[in-house]
């Protein structure tokens, strides 16, 4: 019973982890495989593969994923390597670093974004900072 509650599935990438809504998590968390996150984790979370946080998620941790979506709350920095999306229900507080930004109208950023990947590195990255910007201006 607890194994199917715990949700550690195969799939052709690896593995897939779920932390349920009403799950905490609290430590380092650490994943090859795509992660699903509807509860709340506190501390860090890293993933080699896709990274789906909830709408009703609450993450106080620094965020590392290849590509993510976030759809819930995050309290810490954030970096896709690949892409990142933030849907209109997303709050990030805390820095997000990515190659590839989709930000839905409604959206909301604290912190500071930095564009980096193989083209921009090699530019020096692009950084903007959401201060720069007014709402209206984003969506």
């Amino acid at each position: 019973m607890f194994k199917k509650e715990a949700h550690m599935a195969h799939s052709a990438q690896g593995s897939e982890t779920i932390i349920a809504q009403g799950v905490k998590v609290e430590g380092d968390f650490s994943s090859d495989g795509n992660v699903l996150i509807d509860g709340e984790v506190v501390g860090s979370i890293k993933t080699a593969q896709n990274l789906q946080i909830g709408q009703t998620a609450r993450i106080h941790a620094s965020v590392t994923a290849a590509t993510a979506l976030i759809a819930g709350e995050i309290l810490g920095d954030l970096e896709a390597t690949e892409r990142l999306e933030l849907t209109a229900t997303s709050k990030v507080r805390g820095n997000i670093t990515t190659a590839v930004l989709s930000v839905e109208p409604g959206a909301e950023i604290n912190g500071t974004i930095t564009m980096s990947g193989p083209e921009s590195s090699k530019r020096g990255g692009r950084r903007a900072s959401t201060e720069e910007y007014s709402e209206e201006q984003v969506g």
